[in-house]
């Protein structure tokens, strides 16, 4: 038996160690509903085999390989990401951010010192790749024009997606790499950012200039960055018009061959693709879905919406699949046992989508299409109706409540595209936990930063306080609310039999935090046998992360 004590980060096994067949954590606070005074996790093989109290864990102590003494840390299930785009995110974390960029001038200002920093080489025969202006913030409201863009790009070819990824900007030299028919596609403009068809087009145009080892390399940092926060999973969105085959399967070999002989967060894959069954398949998916558009983003005017935007009038937003559309692919998906799943942000979408799975549903039986739980990315702007439509037909909604940290409140840019009364309706979690739809927590990363406790914060404390939810609630969505979204209801809870895949955190003040005080003030009373969590009250600090574990390896490990 090996005997650590805890100094900051628990002696565990280095990322590149193999794995140790038992050990026992003990000396902190387990976060389980085994036992909400646990203070002792016991792993074996890779699986959770005890949770209880350090009385109780000196019986397991001296049979044991590993004792960890967590020194008053927290262990939790590690959270999964529902939602992200992994080289995407890479890309951001290792090129040009544009995120919080205070005005427009501040904006070229970085794309001229990014595109000058670049080889030589690479600003000749490469695609300069950068993310997240939000030209909703600037004083001067709007993007820079082309030739603005061209003068700070000076020549090279630069694809910079706006922070919702439905919208870039793009140089003149990227635009004549993305071919002469580029200006006859649906949301061409120019003298403005593309969108639509467009947009897809001089995306596609940028990434099959990305060398493999450039993609490998925005991969591997995405999956180390999601390590260092407590991830130990995340749902890969890929598909035609966001990444590339290539792209989804070199992923899902990195994450299971582990990246340099470390351990990595899982990925499971969707590939979007209007009724690619075997596509998905053969590529290592388990869905058809994710990023599958039946419209665009709000901020980019693409959103398809029932009544115009509030800012252009003229502007309704983009509808690219119909009801009968979504039918036939929940149709095709459910009678091939395979999860669908779609990305609807807009009221006009989401009533698409309820529209077109109801209508497979009564083709194949509700029990059919339920089972499979068929996915719903983003679903923002959901009325009470639709809300009881997703119970209804059993489907998971995958939701970013950073959207709202980012654009809610009184004078987001909700409310500039959509009006008071529209943005008060955005991102209803409380009345979908009510209703007894599922909630999947993500980030949609690179549109909001990797940041899952800021995630928690974001839902905890939502900008209209009728949608809030309590901590306990949201922490679910982002841990085992992942998980049930693919299927698997033995994962995402420190309980006896689950996979071992947890986070460990500084010590911290455990509270519980509900929108309802009452309820909030009972949960404390030791005779609810409600666990705490860390205080997530805006402005504070995120608790730091430890170590990450992924079913029984460790995937981070904290200097």
């Amino acid at each position: 038996m090996l005997q650590s004590s805890g100094d900051r980060a628990p002696a565990l096994p280095a990322p590149e160690e193999p794995a140790v067949r038992t050990v026992l954590l003990r000396g902190g606070d387990v976060y389980s509903p085994a036992d909400p005074f646990a203070t002792a996790l016991l792993v074996q093989d890779g699986q959770v085999a005890w949770v209880g109290s350090d009385g109780a864990a000196e019986s397991y102590a001296r049979d044991a390989d590993l004792v960890v003494d967590l020194d008053g840390a927290l262990v939790t299930p590690a959270f999964v990401d529902a939602h992200v785009h992994a080289t995407s995110t890479g890309l951001a974390l290792t090129g040009l951010d544009l995120t919080g960029c205070p005005d427009l001038a501040e904006a070229l200002r970085r794309i001229t010192a990014f595109v000058r920093a670049q080889p030589a080489a690479a600003r000749e025969r490469g695609v300069l790749l950068g993310h997240g202006w939000d030209e909703t913030g600037w004083p001067e409201g709007r993007p820079p024009t082309l030739d603005e863009l061209d003068r700070a790009c000076e020549g090279a070819a630069v694809y910079l997606s706006r922070t919702d990824v439905h919208s870039a900007l793009a140089s003149t030299a990227l635009r004549a790499l993305a071919g002469a028919e580029l200006a006859g596609r649906a949301g061409y403009r120019a003298d403005a950012p593309l969108s639509r068809d467009a947009h897809h087009a001089v995306r596609r145009a940028a990434l099959a200039r990305q060398t493999p080892q450039q993609r490998d390399a925005a991969q591997r940092a995405m999956l180390r960055r999601a390590a260092e926060l407590g991830i130990g999973a995340v749902h890969e969105c890929a598909g035609p018009d966001i990444s590339s085959p290539e792209d989804l399967t070199a992923l899902l070999a990195l994450a299971a061959g582990g990246s340099e002989g470390r351990t990595v967060p899982e990925v499971f894959g969707y590939w979007g693709e209007l009724g690619a069954v075997d596509t998905a398949r053969r590529l290592g998916a388990v869905g058809a879905g994710g990023d599958l558009f039946v419209d665009g983003a709000v901020g980019s005017h693409t959103a398809c919406l029932h009544l115009p935007y509030s800012d252009d009038p003229e502007l309704d937003g983009a509808a690219y699949l119909t009801a009968q559309q979504i039918a036939e692919h929940v149709a095709a998906c459910t009678e091939a046992g395979m999860q669908a799943g779609f990305h609807a942000i807009g009221d006009a979408a989401l009533t698409a989508v309820t529209e077109g799975v109801r209508a497979a549903a009564d083709k194949l039986g509700i029990a059919a299409v339920r089972a499979l739980r068929h996915r719903v990315e983003h679903a923002e702007l959901l009325d009470d109706a639709a809300v009881a439509a997703f119970a209804d037909l059993g489907l998971t909604a995958s939701v970013q409540p950073a959207f709202d940290a980012a654009w809610g409140g009184e004078d987001g840019m909700y409310v500039t595209r959509l009006g008071a009364e529209r943005a008060r309706a955005m991102n209803p979690f409380a009345a979908m936990v009510r209703a007894g739809v599922p909630l999947a927590f993500g980030s949609d990363a690179p549109v909001t930063p990797l940041d899952p406790w800021g995630t928690v914060r974001a839902a905890a404390f939502h900008r209209t306080p009728a949608h809030r939810v309590s901590v306990r609630a949201a922490f679910t969505a982002h841990t085992r609310g992942g998980w049930r979204a693919l299927g698997r209801d033995d994962a995402g809870v420190l309980v006896p039999g689950a996979p071992a895949s947890y986070a460990v955190w500084a010590p911290t003040d455990l509270v519980v935090q509900a929108p309802d005080e009452r309820v909030a003030n009972w949960s404390t009373d030791p005779r609810s046998g409600v666990p705490g969590l860390p205080d997530l009250t805006p402005g504070g600090p995120v608790p730091d992360c430890l170590a990450t574990v992924v079913r029984g390896r460790t995937a981070h490990l904290a200097d």
